[in-house]
């Protein structure tokens, strides 16, 4: 049985230098010129690091949920081969006799050659963004193939080594989108919230009014007009966008028996602070990107809001609050409300920069050059918990507790608990090596990095000026000092049965 091993490892061996060879003789008009560019361009994933911004500052919300996967596909490949492919084998690099000296490159790779890193990352990116967009992935395949091929062209790779790292980065892609799909799947699934009792049923929809956010993240807003008229066709519909949308929603509130919204987190949320100070239901029609609050109640999408209105079906769920709230007025001390969850430290930094450079340079480019300043950071928050002094990286606080490990987890299986699911990372290092290590430690109580909690209530003091916080994705700038706490079955919202 070894000397078979020994015989078909030899075989492959052969074959490999004799591809290799091939290449190597071949001249192909223009390459010498091209490829070894290209080959240099994807280095450390800088190539498709740029068609991710690309698409991310030119293209539709479909567009950039594709680069999304596409990053997230290349991250998992490129953590995979330098952890285990490039040790497990420590295949040496082709010898460069008969390789011509225009197309070697300047600096030779140190690592080992099985398998190709630069394949693997060509690859998964493409297929990470071919699931989710076709045509995308139709256009950047010559160019992972080209990437794949350069590496050969250049003799840094034996073929078989390109072959296996293109087949590592396709099955990335394929994890990447079972991992989100299964994610998905199971969050669509209603809690154990309490029934909400004699909740107003609009079969024609006759007393609601919808305000809708035209900004919002996808195009699930464009439908929702005819899906009403054919649903519930004397449902009132607002458009609007931008500054006004917090007055429409006030507005709404006070004349309509059941306020409905469609938007992402940060509308719905809006949203959600109006229909509490109003005392009425809400009707939450899912149109963001993430729509993270929709998906932890169980709403898969806009119809199922609508069954649920018609029938007059609903579930009471707890919401968190923070006093002080948000507002500009310092003198304001009226509450802010969170329905997923508040953070002051890492996070709302991050956040900060984003919103700041996006309109300049887009979502993408913005989101990547703002964990590059907030990973750099050398100083964490210090600040006053229950009274007692504390320094951290990152203070996080869920409506309702979270599964999962990690400082700041992102789905729930209850609305309902009126808990505040407190996770804390420690100050000291950088904010790199503890957000990472928090994220492996888990809700593990004497964590030396991660502190999980789950309380009613929180205060925090003596807050630095200027120190952001951050709820529900809104940014707003935190007060001196706040109270954390969770109202149990404060809001009541439409669900099926």
């Amino acid at each position: 049985m070894a000397d078979q091993e020994l015989t078909w490892r030899g075989a492959v061996a052969r074959g490999d230098r004799l591809l290799f060879d091939v290449v190597a003789r071949r001249h192909w008009p223009g390459a010498d010129r091209v490829l070894p560019r290209l080959g240099r361009a994807a280095n450390h994933g800088l190539l498709w690091g740029g068609a991710a911004a690309g698409i991310a500052v030119l293209g539709s919300a479909g567009a950039r949920k594709a680069a999304v996967r596409g990053a997230v596909s290349l991250a998992l490949a490129s953590a995979t081969i330098n952890t285990v492919g490039k040790w497990s084998v420590r295949r040496p690099r082709p010898v460069l006799d008969g390789v011509p000296a225009a197309r070697q490159l300047s600096t030779q790779p140190r690592t080992t050659s099985f398998p190709s890193g630069h394949a693997a990352s060509a690859f998964a990116f493409t297929a990470g963004v071919a699931l989710e967009s076709p045509l995308l992935g139709a256009a950047l395949a010559p160019v992972a193939v080209s990437v794949a091929f350069s590496r050969v062209y250049t003799g840094v790779h034996y073929p078989s080594d390109v072959l296996a790292g293109a087949a590592l980065g396709v099955a990335a892609g394929f994890v990447v989108r079972r991992l989100t799909r299964d994610a998905v799947e199971a969050r669509i699934t209603p809690g154990d919230e309490r029934p909400a009792a004699g909740v107003p049923s609009l079969p024609d929809g006759a007393g609601l009014t919808v305000v809708v956010n035209t900004g919002s993240g996808t195009a699930a807003t464009a439908g929702l007009d005819v899906l009403l008229r054919e649903r519930l066709p004397k449902a009132e519909l607002v458009l609007c966008e931008g500054p006004e949308l917090t007055a429409e929603l006030a507005s709404a509130a006070e004349r309509a028996t059941v306020l409905g919204v469609c938007g992402g987190d940060g509308t719905v949320n809006a949203a959600a602070t109006a229909a509490l100070r109003a005392g009425i239901p809400l009707a939450v029609f899912p149109g963001g990107t993430l729509n993270h609050f929709a998906l932890d109640l169980g709403l898969a999408g806009a119809e199922d809001t609508c069954r649920a209105v018609a029938a007059g079906h609903a579930v009471h769920i707890g919401v968190g609050r923070f006093t002080p709230g948000p507002g500009p007025d310092p003198e304001d001390t009226r509450a802010g409300y969170f329905l997923n969850n508040f953070s002051i430290g890492a996070y709302p930094e991050l956040l900060g920069h984003r919103l700041r450079w996006a309109p300049r340079i887009g979502g993408g480019p913005a989101a990547l050059l703002a964990a590059y300043r907030v990973l750099r950071a050398e100083r964490p928050v210090r600040l006053k918990l229950a009274g007692k002094p504390r320094s951290v990286w990152l203070l996080f606080a869920g409506n309702g507790t979270y599964q999962g490990t990690g400082p700041a987890p992102r789905s729930r299986k209850s609305l309902g608990e009126g808990l505040l699911d407190v996770r804390l990372v420690h100050g000291g290092g950088r904010p790199g090596p503890r957000l990472l290590a928090a994220a492996f430690a888990g809700p593990l109580t004497r964590s030396p990095v991660h502190v999980a909690t789950r309380l009613r209530s929180l205060r925090v003091s003596d807050i630095p000026a200027g120190t952001p916080l951050a709820y529900d994705g809104e940014y707003a700038q935190a007060p001196t000092a706040l109270v954390l706490d969770d109202l149990p079955d404060a809001l009541t919202v439409y669900r099926p049965r």
